[in-house]
């Protein structure tokens, strides 16, 4: 299975943020991770649109958005028009999750379901057919450089089990506190796509910390 990364954007040097977006294409990323946060679903407030638009001049990579706001469904259309090439929204907002695909989709990027470190892997279960990725939360959304959850890693193999059973390919995406070590265990677990942020945009090579989360294997 091949180990994509996605380098969070949330942890990079705003001040200059084309160079660090640069930065992760050259150093090897396959995406960039984009968080919205809306100050309702989440305790915090992060980028919008306009810095969507900005980001999308500059990169050369697919542009991850993992929408953590109330009503994704009102904002799916501008996402994509601004940009956005898959759009991750919460299983637990409530909204109508099946039309809530097919509008990503219609849009013309691909969709994905995200779930919190406390939403069990059954509640995915019937979505899974119909989503490119299922995000698990590994730290509780909202800030970045929490402690990874390492009671999350049940619900990865739980997840990649239930897709090999439905014969369906989605990705597994793991997000929060990703390290050497946790990258290792969630690839182990049956992910393949690893959000870091701090790990990635602190380092002084990340061009080698990349490589190596994309040398493993599961």
């Amino acid at each position: 299975m091949e180990i994509k990364v996605s380098p969070s954007l949330l942890s990079c040097d705003y001040l200059h943020l084309a160079n660090e977006v640069e930065r992760a294409f050259t150093c090897g990323a396959d995406m960039l991770h984009f968080d919205v946060m809306d100050g309702v679903f989440v305790n915090n407030i992060s980028f919008g649109i306009p810095i969507l638009q900005a980001v999308k001049k500059v990169s050369k990579l697919p542009l991850d958005v993992h929408l953590m706001i109330c009503r994704p469904r009102d904002y799916i259309e501008r996402f994509v028009q601004s940009g956005a090439d898959i759009i991750t929204f919460h299983l637990e907002t409530g909204c109508n999750i099946e039309e809530t695909i097919a509008l990503i989709k219609n849009c013309g990027a691909k969709a994905g379901i995200a779930i919190k470190p406390h939403t069990p892997a059954k509640d995915v279960q019937k979505y899974i057919g119909l989503v490119d990725m299922i995000l698990v939360m590994t730290v509780e959304p909202g800030f970045g450089g929490q402690a990874f959850m390492p009671q999350c890693l049940d619900k990865i193999r739980q997840l990649r089990s239930m897709a090999d059973s439905m014969g369906v390919p989605p990705d597994i995406q793991v997000d929060g506190g990703i390290n050497a070590e946790t990258a290792k265990l969630t690839v182990d677990a049956g992910a393949n796509v690893i959000v870091s942020g701090s790990y990635l945009f602190s380092a002084d090579d990340m061009a080698d910390k990349i490589a190596m989360i994309k040398a493993l294997q599961g």
